[in-house]
């Protein structure tokens, strides 16, 4: 019997919401592929999307098998929907009203690697698909039709605005950015719209540190020198894509003794602004005197003063969402439908075929061009007969009203009356 025609998609997951930076990082799924494949054993399709402050996981399937099967992976304190809801998250989450930094336009290209990685693990299918592709289209709207995202839209951005609250100004200090990822592309940009000169860019390629510094008008330094450099920093911004810390608390005391003049009672304050995931500075730095760090969470406050700010172009994206939200819902029926029809035209071809191999028996002696019309003859037969119902399921579907569509289904594939249940 064909399956039920619904949303058959779930999601679960974790976010600045309700976890803080350790939460989060105990959550992350470190292989990332290994993930996907073990999840390709259990749904139809499936979709990891990690970022600094969020980790979901989007498949299709049902909640329960979703929350069973992240229970096994070790995984707890994660909120899981399913059904139409999952489509309107997904969109308030590319539309940018659900992130961390509201309006940020990192999560669109985030949701597009995700995809990209879904499908190279072999784990995409059409539904989750449409999603993430539907879900960027109408992001892409809202920040063509909004101001959304005016201002500090990233956590990069929204790292050097806390800086600068922190300090009052960044002009004429020293700023060190670690790493030159997406993140720290952003961290130097938003430094140099500020006119800032005295910026350092470090990274374990070298390289690439000398691509982006030579964007900012900033300045290259070696990794190997990456404690010099935080030495004679007033600021460190660290944003690598490091699997462990980089920055050390032993090596961060030794710092700040250099730090410290023989007259003087203290040695210069150090601020420290971790926004990688998972983190790159050890959180031991925070016992040594004069060290002041921040990590992804002390953002909240940046974000709460952006949203104040946007609150009146948040509205207007939640009402582009509701534009969108319908048709969403309704391809995703029709894309239901279209797989259940599936099952429809695979019955009705293996009735075709032998049909048409029987009469090409009684047929007796035939040849080529016999058994081609036969075969052209029962095709177009068994196309046009599919054609009214086809319509008619799929019009049911989109409508949300999959009763009438398993009727149908019922009434064609097991010669059973639309109406015998009304009874």
């Amino acid at each position: 019997m064909p399956e039920p025609l619904m949303i058959p998609l779930a999601l679960a997951g974790i976010s600045h919401h309700t976890a803080d930076i350790a939460t989060l990082e105990a959550f992350r799924f470190p292989d990332e592929a290994a993930f996907l494949r073990e999840a390709r054993e259990r749904f139809r399709g499936a979709l990891l999307l990690q970022t600094c402050n969020r980790i979901e996981v989007l498949v299709q399937g049902d909640a329960r098998s979703l929350d069973g099967f992240l229970q096994e992976q070790g995984r707890c304190g994660f909120t899981v929907i399913e059904g139409e809801a999952v489509p309107r998250h997904l969109l308030e989450l590319a539309a940018g009203v659900d992130s961390l930094i509201v309006g940020e336009d990192q999560i669109l290209g985030q949701l597009k690697q995700a995809l990209a990685a879904t499908e190279e693990a072999g784990t995409c299918c059409s539904a989750i698909g449409l999603c993430i592709k539907k879900a960027v289209h109408a992001g892409v709207r809202v920040r063509r039709q909004t101001q959304i995202n005016r201002g500090a839209v990233s956590v990069g951005s929204a790292a050097v605005t806390l800086a600068e609250n922190l300090l009052g100004t960044l002009r004429d200090r020293h700023i060190l950015v670690v790493g030159s990822g997406e993140m720290g592309v952003l961290v130097a940009q938003a430094l140099a719209a500020r006119g800032l000169t005295a910026i350092y860019v470090a990274n374990r390629t070298y390289e690439r540190a000398v691509m982006l510094a030579d964007k900012i008008g900033g300045r290259a330094v070696n990794f190997k020198d990456l404690y010099r450099y935080i030495t004679l920093s007033d600021v460190v911004i660290s944003c690598t894509a490091a699997p462990h810390p980089v920055i050390r608390t032993e090596d961060i005391r030794a710092v700040m003794e250099e730090r410290l003049w023989p007259l003087d009672p203290h040695p210069r304050h150090l601020v420290l602004i971790d926004i990688a995931q998972p983190r790159d500075v050890e959180d031991g730095v925070r016992s040594i005197e004069g060290v002041h760090l921040f990590t992804i969470d002390d953002l909240r406050n940046v974000n709460d003063a952006a949203m104040e700010s946007r609150r009146h172009e948040a509205d207007r994206a939640r009402g582009i969402i509701d534009e969108e939200a319908e048709h969403f819902v309704r391809l995703l029926r029709r894309t239901a439908a279209d797989e259940t029809l599936a099952l429809l035209y695979t019955w009705a071809e293996s009735i075709r075929a032998r049909e048409r191999d029987r009469a090409l028996a009684r047929l007796g002696q035939k040849d080529d061009r016999t058994a081609e019309v036969v075969d052209d003859l029962t095709r177009a037969l068994t196309k046009k007969l599919l054609s009214d119902v086809t319509t008619a399921i799929r019009v049911s579907a989109e409508c949300g009203d999959a009763a009438t569509a398993e009727a149908l289904m019922r009434a064609i594939t097991r010669g059973e009356s639309c109406f015998q249940n009304e009874e």
